[in-house]
């Protein structure tokens, strides 16, 4: 863990010092105020790598890091890929060197741009998509069955107790059977979820409420994210099994926990008419669910990405990082996350949530 947070600042501070130095040459301003702008930058990045030592600062100094460094962190890597892309240009003889070197008119077209992304992506983060999926089954169900499922609300210092409030109300809205969640309820500090209250909004769920860990519990701290979690309301199940309104919930433990138990152990007991539903946060080995007769698959983690064009990296990385997925008799739901972790942007992805009914074959 200590050498992947060492190498994190590292590629960090290279992005920082490339992008700076290009700022610093675009600017077409006397050095004094090209200085302040590189101490700005370096604020920024400053509040990214500091925000974890925050505790101790008023909470409207915290939370104010937490956004300006996690903001700066995408700004940043936008920047970076422009200004590569204008470096290519530069050198295939397609970009005047003067373009990137005190002009005024690329300062303005580029701030122009950024601001316009950015600002659609933060609205477009707000604008939470409803996926609507219906599944049938040969299983015994006494009637259809409504679900809402979430994962990786990353409640905290931007998805503040308001914003999962704004949350809670869309879920009621749906009038659900049973609400599920796929890990990731906690961003990475329970100083604002606790100092806000944030608690209670969970316990406004119209219906059973039922959630796995995520490796952010983790991260946060799996004690302390345990200890919010029993005053919400919502039950959390760690490699256990749970039957209620009519199916079987299998809730397993992140992987971030290298002694969680095998799906293998956890089906033993639950018999094959029952309809199971495996709860698991991070959609690695997609064949276990298949293979041990689970009938839907709910996971989340990959967050599509989050931003463009990341999320051609996870589409590389999982079997399926996104949306519905069959195999053989299994169904698999993975969700790109109704909150989201760092700034507040969707770029190319989407927040949602999706309410799933499960009909039997019979009705």
């Amino acid at each position: 863990m200590a050498k992947f947070i060492i190498m994190a600042l590292a590629v960090m501070l290279i992005m920082q010092v490339y992008v700076s130095w290009h700022v610093w040459r675009l600017l077409p301003f006397s050095i004094p105020v090209k200085v302040i702008a590189i101490l700005l930058l370096l604020a920024a990045l400053a509040c990214m790598v500091l925000q974890f030592k925050s505790d101790g600062l008023p909470f409207g100094v915290a939370k104010a890091m937490y956004v300006i460094g996690n903001s700066w962190l995408v700004i940043m890597f936008y920047l970076l890929m422009l200004f590569l892309l204008l470096d290519i240009g530069r050198l295939l003889h397609l970009v005047p060197a003067s373009w990137l070197k005190g002009n005024m008119i690329t300062l303005i077209v580029m701030t122009g741009a950024m601001l316009t992304l950015f600002v659609y992506g933060n609205i477009h983060y707000h604008h939470k998509q409803r996926q609507e999926i219906n599944l049938t089954t040969d299983k015994p169900l006494s009637k259809p069955l409504k679900i809402v499922m979430m994962s990786d609300l990353h409640a905290g210092f931007h998805n503040s107790r308001a914003e999962v409030g704004r949350w809670v109300n869309m879920i009621n809205h749906e009038r659900p059977d049973l609400i599920l969640i796929a890990g990731d309820l906690i961003d990475g500090n329970v100083r604002p979820i606790i100092e806000e209250g944030t608690a209670d909004e969970f316990k406004r769920f119209n219906a059973p409420s039922v959630a796995c860990i995520g490796n952010h519990e983790y991260i946060t701290g799996i004690d302390k994210v345990l200890s919010f979690l029993s005053e919400t309301g919502i039950r959390v199940l760690r490699d256990e099994v749970l039957s209620i309104n009519g199916v079987t919930i299998i809730g397993r433990d992140d992987r971030s926990n290298p002694n969680r138990k095998s799906l293998e152990q956890l089906v033993q007991g639950v018999t094959s008419n029952d309809y199971i539903i495996l709860l698991d946060h991070q959609p690695y080995h997609l064949e276990e669910a298949r293979e041990n007769g689970v009938d839907l698959q709910l996971s989340g983690h990959t967050h599509q990405g989050q931003v463009w064009p990341l999320n051609w990296v996870t589409k590389k990385m999982y079997e399926c990082d996104y949306g519905l997925l069959h195999r053989g008799g299994t169904d698999y739901y993975i969700s790109s996350g109704l909150g989201i972790w760092g700034g507040r942007f969707r770029i190319g992805t989407s927040s949602e949530y999706a309410v799933i009914t499960i009909t039997p074959s019979s009705q």
